[in-house]
């Protein structure tokens, strides 16, 4: 039976709320007020970093609006958190250590990415630790939206490009249009054109993802209705990426590069993906469903009320464990990085590999890989009976934010490198005595006139050395990196390039630097490890 506003027994849900806010009110919600606070003061270069890569990248610009809306979202649902069950899950302690462990792996690694993703995850593990599950439940949205704000995606970069280059180069085809293809670079008869980092369509399909998922919350109650509308926000950019590509390609071919070029290919593009999105939420907003939420009875609150008062000393429990963790996690980062620094030293390759390689007195190539931060570096052309070959080597040692190898701004060939493209290639096993070892292959191409022309096109193999291990994965170096460092072994690591002229034949080429490695990486490996240096970065 429903009760009349006339009758003595009916209440309001926003009566309900108030009468059970005095009690639970933010006395409740001081322990993690307080935690949160805490938090962002332990951690607060990482948080500063975060914010500072919103402030630069046009990527990430977004992110900006990610903590008000979070708080937003928290807010219209005060009233049935005021009626929920505070209980603290003290089971989630675990979670907050192995958090705080991932953070300062990645802090001693220098990874952004991991130590920006392990804060916000544990500002959003402390809402169950302190508050309970029943809280946690009630706000499980926001506590998901608030990822958002990790400046993460970059990875996609060079596959979202190559995939970009296919399409519109596909589509060039089907048009008509004739195409030669190297890498991510391509000529038709109008000109040639590039597909670059701002063509990739990530910063498109990060900010349609957020958006997406956030209309998706808002306009239906449906899981599976969410869902569909969460796919469709990844699918429809990236679609509308290639096409948006392919139609600037076609608006230059056809007005002789008068359209579409310079800012106009911005402009263009930023206008075509605002209408892309605004007809997906058009569409979308056919099939909303608002549902208001169901209101609590009161006998809800005022249980909720007394359990909240018996509760509070639990919740500051639970607050003052997981401070305790966050300030542990630093004394023991203090302690590692108190290693003093020793003069760094330069890294020589050797006059001589092994028997059948000898040192010639100019480079190979007039080539330099694009790679930052490095402690010394040092370059090598090296003869053999019939064939020539280079090595160029960087030595890292002291590593921080400033100076690390494994790195998105380090680059066989950087993009934005006129004078020389590259081409991945599958990568290369060299089978050694202590195992087999994988290479990263790729061809690096000179414009012309660039350098000698027996040496624009180099097959290229490269390599991380990290502490002894030969590994060509930028997580495993990352990785062993960091447990290099937590366990006293410093951070001394290397990226070693062999390279070749590629010819006509690919396939000598790839039996010459076989027989480079076979015969000098235990060398270089045994050489790199002699080197003096400090063994941790002292901040």
């Amino acid at each position: 039976r429903i009760s009349g506003p006339g009758c003595p027994g009916a209440r309001s849900m926003n009566q309900v709320a108030t009468s059970a806010s005095p009690a639970a009110g933010w006395r409740v919600w001081l322990p993690g007020l307080v935690v949160l606070i805490g938090l962002l003061g332990l951690f607060r270069e990482t948080a500063v970093a975060m914010v500072g890569i919103w402030s630069h990248s046009d990527t990430y610009a977004h992110a900006f609006l990610v903590p008000p809306i979070v708080v937003w979202m928290v807010w219209r649902r005060r009233a049935e958190l005021a009626n929920l069950t505070v209980q603290p899950a003290y089971a989630a302690l675990p979670v907050v250590a192995a958090l705080c462990l991932l953070w300062l792996l990645g802090e001693l690694a220098a990874m952004n990415s991991v130590t920006q993703f392990a804060l916000v995850a544990l500002m959003a593990v402390t809402v169950p630790t302190i508050f309970g599950w029943a809280v946690t439940v009630a706000l499980v949205f926001p506590l998901l939206f608030v990822f958002f704000a990790v400046p993460l995606g970059e990875a996609l970069t060079p596959m979202m490009m190559d995939a970009t280059a296919d399409f519109t180069v596909a589509a060039l085809q089907l048009s008509g249009v004739p195409v030669y293809r190297e890498g991510l670079q391509f000529i038709i008869p109008s000109g040639s054109w590039s597909v670059v980092s701002a063509c990739s369509g990530v910063r498109y399909l990060i900010a349609s993802f957020m958006v997406g998922t956030l209309f998706a919350y808002l306009n239906y109650q449906s899981t599976r209705r969410r869902a569909i509308f969460m796919v469709v926000s990844v699918v429809v950019p990236v679609l509308a990426n290639w096409l948006r590509a392919y139609m600037i390609v076609m608006l230059g071919h056809l007005s002789g590069n008068t359209l579409a070029v310079g800012v106009d290919h911005l402009i263009y593009g930023w206008v075509f993906f605002g209408v892309v999105i605004g007809l997906m939420f058009m569409v979308g907003a056919r099939w909303s469903e608002p549902d208001a939420p169901a209101p609590i009875p009161a006998a809800t609150a005022d249980r909720a009320n007394s359990t909240n008062q018996q509760a509070s000393g639990h919740a500051w429990g639970a607050a003052i464990g997981v401070l305790a963790m966050a300030m542990a996690t630093h004394a023991f980062l203090w302690k590692i990085e108190q290693t003093p620094p020793a003069a760094p030293s330069a890294l020589r390759l050797p006059a001589t590999l092994g028997a059948d390689w000898q040192a010639l007195a100019e480079p190979l190539s007039p080539w330099v890989p694009a790679y930052k931060g490095a402690r010394s570096t040092d370059v090598r052309a090296y003869r053999s009976v019939s064939s020539t070959a280079g090595i160029w080597a960087a030595y890292y040692q002291g590593q921080d934010y400033e100076h690390k190898m494994v790195t998105s701004a380090n680059f066989v060939v950087s993009p934005n490198d006129e004078g020389w493209g590259m081409v991945s290639g599958p990568s290369a096993t060299v089978t050694l005595s202590g195992g087999p070892v994988v290479f990263k292959s790729a061809v690096v191409r000179a414009s012309s006139g660039v350098g000698d022309s027996r040496v624009q096109r180099l097959l290229v193999w490269h390599v991380y050395w990290v502490g002894g291990l030969f590994t060509s994965s930028d997580a495993r170096a990352k990785l062993q990196l960091a447990l290099n460092r937590l366990t006293g072994e410093g951070d001394a690591s290397a990226v070693l390039m062999f390279y070749t002229p590629l010819g006509n034949d690919p396939a000598q080429a790839e039996a010459v630097l076989r027989q480079l490695v076979a015969g000098s990486l235990v060398t270089l490996g045994s050489q790199l490890g002699a080197v003096p240096g400090p063994a941790t970065a002292v901040r």
